[in-house]
């Protein structure tokens, strides 16, 4: 025993022998590190863990953004988990945007790096919210995503029972929230930031024709009930509404109503500080579902628009500018493109190119009627969209009831233009016989003066 002692080494050669096996370990890492590209090691560093580790856990990723706007599926999880907090989670975030009463409750959030523990049907699911920065350059904007660990074997029940039972929850939570928000644009950082939308009217307090007024609810009842009819057909679920007047109108609480009726949010948007269209997509699918947008003074804040003002202008001097004003034209638009009118209009109806008889096939879901020929021949009169026709096709679900009101749309549209031109003939009419009535009086005059 005591020979086989004296045979071992001693502790400052183990010692020795330890530094040397760390200090070429360290040096063979950091060689694989410059050589092997990070994405590779990650995926090696996986298999390796799987493969030694056995691990009965499965993750899932849900980020803020899927194919370039805001992933659904993150908002409701984002609405769904602060109800789940319990015992288990150790962090919370809370807040309070009441600007008007600072005592009121604060709402719970989930924190960057916080845990929430949800059971559904025998199921232990661990959430955790993480983020990191953005590897693209040009988003100057954090990553946020949820992270849900749960067994292996248990990840189909996952995908077809529990997320689609945390969207149901999400949306009935949003049905019923009790706060609104309205979210205007930062335009340095292209973000949304909100506050608390608070307002007190309601259509019941709107000074409004009773007529139009129940016309309006009805056909908002009209727009959420029907939002598996417009993914059945391939459309997407939103409403436009124009709006026009001079200020003090009512325009803004009118808006006001919708949003409190509907429970939506509001997104606030001036067109005068986005620079390009592209801009403009980036920004409006940024936007959740389930809200308003608004665009105040559309029809000064499009590049087609300001192109039209100095055609327009009375100014006497300007012809004498038109060569200063058309060199800063260029200028301007080659440093800032603007929004048009047309990007405009195609983000938010979508391309108008569909014949009625496509119309009709997706709405309607017949090829052919004994009322087509009259709907066409009264489209190719009648100035209007085809976004105004798969409107008036969508409000119930019998063609011959639906082609009959379309027809006596398009009458009633073609009878209100024909009457407008009427009108602004007979003004013309008027004009020149004022015109012809001072001619002979100037002659008349000009003869007296020579006498």
């Amino acid at each position: 025993m005591a020979s086989f002692l004296k045979q071992l080494p001693s502790l400052s050669t183990l010692l020795s022998a330890y530094a040397s096996i760390s200090a070429l370990l360290k040096l063979v890492r950091a060689i694989l590190n410059e050589i092997i590209p990070k994405p590779m090691r990650e995926f090696f560093s996986a298999k390796l863990s799987d493969f030694f580790l056995f691990s009965p856990d499965f993750t899932f990723i849900i980020e803020d953004r899927w194919q370039a706007v805001d992933n659904e599926t993150y908002r409701a999880i984002e609405v769904y988990l602060p109800t789940r907090v319990g015992p288990s989670t150790r962090r919370l975030l809370l807040g309070n945007n009441d600007t008007i009463n600072i005592t009121a409750k604060p709402e719970p959030g989930i924190p960057v790096d916080g845990q929430v523990v949800d059971e559904f049907q025998g199921m232990r699911l661990e959430w955790t919210l993480c983020q990191e920065e953005s590897k693209k350059y040009y988003l100057n904007r954090r990553k946020r995503y949820f992270e849900l660990k749960c067994k292996k074997h248990e990840r189909e029940d996952v995908m077809r029972s529990y997320l689609p039972h945390v969207c149901r929850a999400a949306e009935s939570i949003l049905n019923r929230r009790e706060k609104l928000n309205i979210y205007t644009l930062d335009h340095s950082d292209s973000m949304w930031e909100e506050t608390m939308f608070k307002h007190p009217a309601t259509f019941e307090t709107l000074a409004l024709e009773p007529e139009l007024k129940k016309f309006i609810i009805d056909d908002l009842d009209l727009f959420v009930q029907r939002k598996e009819y417009f993914r059945s057909v391939g459309r997407a679920w939103k409403r436009g509404y124009l709006l026009h007047g001079p200020p003090g109108t009512g325009k803004s609480t009118l808006v006001a109503a919708i949003a409190n009726y509907l429970r939506f949010n509001i997104f606030d948007l001036q067109l005068q500080g986005v620079k390009t269209d592209a801009a403009l997509r980036r920004i409006l699918t940024s936007t959740t579902n389930r809200s308003i947008l608004l665009i105040e003074d559309i029809d000064c804040s499009t590049k087609s628009t300001h192109a039209r003002m100095p055609a327009s202008s009375q100014d006497p001097n300007r012809g004498h500018n038109e060569k200063e004003a058309k060199n800063r034209s260029k200028n301007e638009r080659s440093s800032d493109p603007g929004v048009t009118l047309s990007g405009l209009l195609n983000f938010i109806d979508g391309l108008w190119s569909s014949c009625f008889r496509k119309l009709a096939a997706t709405y309607l879901h017949i090829e052919d009627h004994v009322l087509f020929k009259g709907v066409e021949g009264l489209i190719q009169k009648t100035p209007i969209t085809p976004a105004e026709v798969a409107q008036q096709l969508m409000k119930c679900g019998q063609p011959q009831v639906l082609l009959e009101a379309l027809i006596e749309f398009l009458n009633k549209r073609k009878n209100e233009i024909v009457k407008l031109d009427e009108d602004d003939q007979g003004h013309e009419e008027e004009f020149i016989k004022q015109e012809v009535v001072k001619c002979p009086k100037e002659s008349l005059n000009g003869d007296t003066e020579k006498a």
